[in-house]
């Protein structure tokens, strides 16, 4: 399997397992805010690769990565705030947030990578 292939099956994964947890999610005002917020940040960095793969330039492959960082690094904040407010076990975040710290520093490695090739 090919780097970029890895790396969009491990986004997906992620994805699907952010969906997972929404569901664990209280269904009161709060629950349903983060699970909102939460499902957006969290599902949209593997569409973002993948039209990430298929950029029209360097740069648009450039800027489609780091749309796919921002949605990772909210999504670690989201998953920060159910952690600390207690709002599913500790336990079922633990994973996640693991997983999406190192597909931030993939993501932000390929960004950088792309950047000192553009500018040779």
């Amino acid at each position: 399997m090919a780097k970029g292939d890895d790396i969009q099956e491990r986004l997906i994964d992620f994805a699907v397992s952010i969906i997972q947890l929404t569901t664990k999610l209280p269904k009161g005002s709060a629950g349903k805010h983060i699970a909102g917020q939460l499902l957006r940040s969290g599902t949209s960095p593997a569409p973002n690769y993948a039209e990430a793969r298929s950029a029209e330039s360097p740069n648009d492959f450039i800027h489609k990565l780091k749309i796919a960082l921002k949605e990772l690094n909210e999504t670690t904040v989201w998953l920060q705030i159910i952690t600390r407010s207690q709002m599913v076990p500790i336990e079922e975040c633990i994973g996640l947030q693991k997983e999406c710290g190192e597909l931030c520093r993939i993501i932000s490695s390929s960004v950088k990578t792309s950047q000192r090739r553009r500018k040779k």
